[in-house]
This record gives structure tokens, C-alpha cells and sequence, in this order.
């Protein structure tokens, strides 16, 4: 076998193929699709709004907007920061909510503990982006 890939990455390498060309078949434009794009399309909800619909507006003594996404972003580090719009996401909904760069960062720190380095540098990656994002927004 001259191929020097295992055979799960070449299916894997053929079945991106076939995606690419059957959507240059139906749709040359969706050829550059970026589903980081697509995000832009989510706007990121105000913090009021946030505090209304997942704080502590409705349970008084419940955990505030703030908690309740950095335990999301911990969720999703747990899980292999698979989900790259959902981690982006949380954490632009994060910020707004009020939570600190450092909050983040430690939030998915903690994770590394548990879901191990591999998830922890890929969802800390994801947040950069997300964190690069949001300072380029408020130029």
C-alpha cells in the first residue's frame, strides 16, 4: 500500500470529496461555504435579554446569565470542543453577559481536568477566535 493514510482517513478524505463536488453541482457559490460565516448571521443577544431568558429573572435565587454559560462552555469542552460554532457562540454570549477573558479561559482550564488537553487547546482555540472577533467588532 503506498497510500500512507489508514483507511478511516482516506473514506473520510473521499467522503469530503464527494461533499465538495456535489455542492458545486447544486450551488457553485456554496463551494466557499464557511459555516464561521453563517455565525455572523446569530446575532449576540443583549445581556438584559439574556438575564430574562436564562438567569435569575425567573428563579430569583438561581444562577445568573454569566454561570449558566461558562457551565455551557464547560459542557462543551467536556464534550471535545466538537461543536466550533457553539463554543465560539457561548463565549461571544459569555462576554456579553459579563464574563472576563480570564473567567473563560479558566472555566475551560478547569475542563482539561476532566475531558483532557486535547479538548481543553481546541475549545481555548475556538474561544480566541471568538474573544479576536469581538475586539475587531468594537473597532
Amino acid at each position: 500500500m503506498s497510500d500512507p493514510k489508514n483507511p478511516f482517513e482516506a473514506m473520510m478524505a473521499r467522503m469530503q470529496e464527494q461533499a465538495q463536488e456535489m455542492a458545486k453541482a447544486l450551488n457553485p457559490a456554496l463551494e466557499s461555504f464557511s459555516p464561521k460565516g453563517f455565525e455572523a448571521l446569530w446575532p449576540t443577544m443583549p445581556k438584559e435579554v439574556m438575564e430574562m431568558m436564562f438567569g435569575n429573572t425567573v428563579n430569583k435565587d438561581g444562577l445568573d446569565a454569566k454561570t449558566r454559560l461558562l457551565l455551557t462552555l464547560a459542557g462543551l469542552t467536556m464534550q471535545g470542543a466538537q461543536a466550533d460554532s457553539a463554543v465560539r457562540q457561548t463565549v461571544r454570549h459569555a462576554l456579553e453577559a459579563g464574563a472576563k477573558k480570564q473567567e473563560i479561559v479558566e472555566t475551560i482550564g478547569q475542563m482539561s481536568v476532566f475531558a483532557g488537553i486535547p479538548a481543553m487547546n481546541r475549545a481555548l482555540d475556538l474561544a480566541q477566535e471568538a474573544m479576536d472577533d469581538k475586539r475587531d467588532d468594537e473597532t
